[in-house]
């Protein structure tokens, strides 16, 4: 019967997105109202993620009982995981190597002489006396800068001899703070007498020498300075002055708080081991824990019921804020190779290498095995967030799979924290795209460095929406990239991070038949784990 619940919700799922996204394209104004409705199925998703990992985990670790036969499922995860993570980020570096997408993009110009006036006002137009722009794409994403005043503003439109802008900041901050509106439009403040004041920049309406260039990484460069090593030290204990903890927790309270998976997962590994290792005494407790896990997996039920609604949600909201069809559209033109080269390494790798591996490995069909998950891949891509679909990819897996609970309980909440192929392609991908932007040529080591950083900076990418933004920092400066050239793609971001969370949420739910039929196997060889039969799994079906 849970089966059958799920297979019914597919059309409407889909309808719901399609219908997303033409009320967002459309009506952009209409589709941001209805955010309220992704509002609710986010939180309702996301408030049993934690209580399911634990519970799960504590069932599935309870089944397998003592720590040799952990040991045994923890190694065929970690090597698939790692395994598939840089199979994806190789055919990102031979894509873009191919296609070269780059090679068609500027990252701006320069008109060092070029006289200029402003116009409107508040000066926000701007008129090249003479001389003219050589392109005409710059909108939302470049910042003019005239160079002999030193004030820089976001390009709203840009023709021929003719910018406008939102509005105008200062490149010189000393003293000055800024503030974001609702609108986006940053407004200035100046402190005086220990008190902040709302202060302007003063213009002159002529000058000369303007200069376009991409906006620099605003919230990002702060990440920057972080090597992997420190980004390995940070996962595995924490980061007392960001408030975060590592996968070894000083506090699990902190940890499940803040909506921290990893370190949930350790402990909950760690009790799960304790409670098998103390016999009787454990029963009563593990008992417990199987009662809530059912009963965490019949609100997912529940919750799935209004997915459909809470799909539309979503979509349309994100295509309404991003300006609709009008506004979106032109940004995918304007980098539609870059686009095109990510989406094809993505497909390639969903498409043939993770079927192959199941098919070959896993002994499954990948067409059967992809229709039962359906439903967790639709929400993968409408959430952007492999923790949400956590909750719907345990349940399909089960249920319309036929993957145990103790491998889909270990596997799955591992994978949504660790194993990031999509992400890490697209890391490897923007890297190279933004080194040909910059007609920087990255040599084969040059290369083979973004390889390993993208490889582990992907294990390092929260389950959440357009994380790998930050960890793709660590990639451009391991090889000594410009991270404003982050700005070149922010515009169409959260559309390729739909594509990509879908293609991780993919591969997690691709590792549990491989991992599924290899356990099998290493059951029947008796090399690591005892046969059990029903009977004997601690929770009954």
């Amino acid at each position: 019967m849970a089966k059958r619940k799920h297979i019914n919700l597919l059309p409407g799922i889909v309808a719901a997105i399609f219908a997303g996204f033409l009320v967002g394209g459309f009506f952009p104004a209409a589709g941001i109202k209805f955010s309220i409705l992704g509002k609710i199925f986010l939180n309702l998703l996301t408030m049993i993620v934690m209580p399911l990992v634990i519970f799960s985990l504590i069932v599935g670790i309870t089944n397998l009982g003592e720590v040799g036969k952990i040991g045994g499922i923890g190694r065929r995860t970690l090597a698939y995981y790692i395994s598939t993570t840089a199979i994806s980020v190789l055919i990102g570096l031979v894509m873009v190597n191919l296609i070269k997408p780059g090679r068609s993009v500027m990252p701006g110009e320069e008109h060092a002489r070029v006289r200029y006036v402003l116009e409107g006002d508040d000066y926000t137009d701007v008129r090249l006396i003479d001389g003219r722009l050589r392109r005409a794409d710059y909108n939302g994403r470049y910042d003019v800068i005239l160079s002999d005043q030193k004030v820089r503003g976001r390009i709203i439109a840009a023709s021929g001899d003719r910018i406008a802008v939102r509005s105008w900041e200062s490149l010189d901050n000393r003293g000055r703070y800024y503030i974001t509106g609702d609108d986006g439009e940053k407004v200035p403040l100046r402190e005086s007498g220990g008190y902040l004041a709302p202060d302007s920049v003063s213009l002159n309406r002529n000058g000369a020498g303007i200069s376009i260039k991409l906006p620099p990484a605003e919230g990002l460069a702060l990440k920057k300075d972080r090597g992997i090593i420190g980004t390995i030290e940070v996962m595995l204990t924490g980061d007392a002055s960001a408030g975060r903890e590592g996968m070894i927790p000083r506090n699990v309270f902190s940890a499940l708080q803040n909506m921290e998976v990893l370190p949930v997962i350790f402990f909950s590994i760690l009790l799960g081991l304790a409670l098998s290792a103390i016999g009787e005494a454990g029963k009563p407790a593990i008992d417990v824990a199987c009662s809530l896990n059912a009963a965490v997996l019949r609100l997912v039920d529940w919750i799935m019921l209004l997915s459909p609604p809470g799909i539309f949600g979503i979509i349309a909201h994100r295509v309404g804020a991003a300006g609709g069809f009008s506004g979106f559209l032109p940004e995918l033109a304007a980098i539609g190779l870059y686009a095109a080269t990510v989406i094809t390494g993505l497909l390639v790798h969903a498409l043939v290498v993770l079927p192959f591996l199941l098919s070959v490995i896993g002994r499954r069909r990948p067409l059967v095995f992809v229709s039962g998950v359906g439903v967790a891949l639709l929400n993968a891509f409408s959430t952007a967030s492999s923790s949400a679909t956590l909750p719907l990819s345990m349940k399909t897996v089960e249920n319309n799979n036929g993957i145990s609970q103790r491998t889909a309980g270990f596997v799955l909440p591992l994978g949504a924290t660790i194993n990031m192929d999509g992400t890490a392609l697209y890391e490897a991908v923007a890297a190279l795209f933004i080194a040909q932007v910059y007609g920087i040529d990255l040599s084969a080591a040059d290369q083979a460095i973004v390889f390993i950083t993208a490889t582990l900076a992907a294990v390092g990418a929260a389950g959440i929406p357009e994380a790998g933004l930050v960890t793709m920092v660590l990639v451009l400066r391991a090889v000594g990239l410009p991270v404003e050239g982050i700005g070149l793609i922010l515009a169409i971001d959260w559309f390729l991070d739909r594509c990509r969370t879908t293609v991780n949420v993919w591969g997690d739910i691709v590792g549990t038949g491989i991992i599924e039929t290899l356990e099998s196997r290493a059951i029947n060889n008796g090399h690591s784990m005892e046969v059990r039969d029903g009977s004997e799994e601690v929770c009954s079906e």
